[in-house]
């Protein structure tokens, strides 16, 4: 990249590898380029995961079959998004992607928070609240509304925790429900995603 192509930006992490090109032609003149580089080191490209991607926004609106990529837990896709103005346009930019919500909805299922009846909500949110501040803190900068998926399961696990926990809210989720809500009024800053977004666990009770 130094010796041919220093004027165009890319980012590497491991193997994954991005280039910013000018066009289609140049895209196709760099991957071939590398290609051969890395043929001369024994090595080849991931025919699946190399493709290139047309960053579709409303200064580039054509249409072309990739118009979206992930990189680093994130996808790149074209999204509406407002102007200061208050108006509407397609902005290419990223959010946590499908298979990282996949990943973190596997993990806090492992978690298994509703067996757990012999500890108190604060015990349980000072355990898990490190792994939450992590998640949303980097998966947050972009769109944070894309995390309301992993609120939602959070709030579902102790859903199910309070319906064990407590005789009163055996059997009855939507009491469940709002006695989690109570807890959020009452205890804002208890759980690591209460402080990140607090307006968007008031959904939860409608799943």
């Amino acid at each position: 990249m130094l010796k041919k192509w220093k004027h165009l930006p890319f980012e590497r992490y491991a193997d994954d590898i991005i280039v910013h090109c000018r066009g289609r032609w140049e895209a196709n003149l760099v991957r071939a380029g590398v290609e051969n580089r890395l043929r001369e080191c024994g090595l080849e490209l991931h025919s699946e995961k190399t493709k290139l991607v047309y960053c579709k926004d409303s200064n580039r609106p054509e249409s072309h079959p990739h118009e979206k990529f992930d990189f680093l837990g994130f996808t790149f896709r074209p999204r509406k998004a407002n102007t200061r103005r208050g108006g509407l346009f397609c902005s290419f930019s990223p959010a946590i992607s499908n298979d990282a919500v996949g990943k973190i909805r596997d993990e806090i299922r492992s978690w298994k928070l509703h067996l757990r009846t012999a500890e108190s909500i604060a015990e349980l949110a000072q355990e898990i609240n490190p792994k939450l501040r992590g998640w949303f803190n980097y998966y947050g900068r972009f769109i944070p509304s894309a995390l309301r998926p992993i609120e939602r399961h959070v709030g579902q696990s102790l859903v199910r925790w309070a319906c064990r926990k407590y005789k009163t809210l055996f059997h009855h989720r939507t009491r469940a429900w709002a006695w989690l809500l109570r807890v959020i009024d009452r205890q804002p800053d208890l759980l690591a995603l209460w402080e990140h977004q607090r307006c968007a666990v008031s959904t939860i009770g409608a799943v």
